[in-house]
């Protein structure tokens, strides 16, 4: 999954930025989530050790992986999220798109969104959330994290119900307005690839981060908490399948919605 990632990421950035004839909105979105997705793939031989060995590499690394890995996850949803909208708004609106999206405003969002992410991973840390110096990747106590909650609403279902609503616009539009059925099955295909790629990396993530807060919050027994903790680790590798998916489905996604 490592030498996937890095050939898939890296072959998609050097594309967007070297045989790209122009930027534009969704060319900015894409590469900042190729960034994104090469960031979290350097956390993978990290991951692989904790499977293969005991945590021996101190705290502070601990920390600062998963931090790396928190922020860049929730980053690859946004800008998910963003480059759904910005395809909405250039199918549904085309006449009034550029007045509405410019690069200027896409770096501001992708500032944004940065800013927000790295906000949040500094609270969450303050939180005094403790990591098994034997595993890492886990929590290392019982007390149910007060924000999972906020995550799992503002970092899954929010942008869930946006990319659904606007895909689904999209695909009504392109029903409507495009007589080239061949183009229209393409390119609801894409969609349709697009929001299942979201909902099969990112659900089950944030399914065991609700299960673990209400079992924690329950005082449930250590054995089942174990259990969740299990789930949320195979959860992690799955949400990492996006890392992989992403290069691909917005690389045809690209050549299919031009400005």
């Amino acid at each position: 999954l490592f030498i996937f990632g890095i050939i898939c990421n890296v072959l998609a950035l050097w594309i967007f930025c070297c045989k790209k004839e122009k930027w534009t909105v969704s060319t900015l979105f894409m590469m900042n989530l190729m960034i994104v997705n090469i960031l979290v793939v350097f956390t993978f031989p990290f991951r692989l050790y904790v499977f293969l060995h005991k945590w021996e590499l101190g705290t502070e690394l601990c920390k600062a992986l998963m931090s790396l890995y928190f922020v860049n996850m929730y980053m690859s949803i946004f800008t998910i999220t963003a480059i759904a909208f910005d395809r909405y708004l250039a199918v549904r609106h085309p006449l009034k798109y550029k007045s509405w999206m410019s690069l200027r405003k896409a770096s501001v969002t992708c500032c944004i969104f940065w800013i927000i992410c790295i906000t949040i991973c500094i609270l969450r840390n303050l939180k005094d959330i403790d990591y098994k110096l034997a595993t890492c990747f886990q929590k290392d106590n019982t007390r149910p994290f007060d924000m999972s909650p906020v995550f799992v609403v503002v970092g899954f279902l929010l942008p869930l119900l946006i990319i659904s609503f606007c895909s689904g616009k999209v695909i009504m539009t392109l029903r409507v307005r495009t007589r080239k059925w061949c183009f229209v099955k393409k390119a609801v295909k894409l969609v349709i690839a697009i929001l299942a790629s979201f909902i099969i990396c990112f659900l089950p993530i944030h399914i065991g981060y609700t299960i673990g807060f209400v079992a924690e919050s329950l005082r449930i027994s250590c054995n089942i908490l174990e259990n969740i903790n299990e789930f949320i680790h195979v959860a992690n590798f799955i949400a990492n399948l996006n890392c992989v998916l992403d290069s691909v489905i917005y690389y045809f996604a690209a050549s299919e919605f031009q400005d």
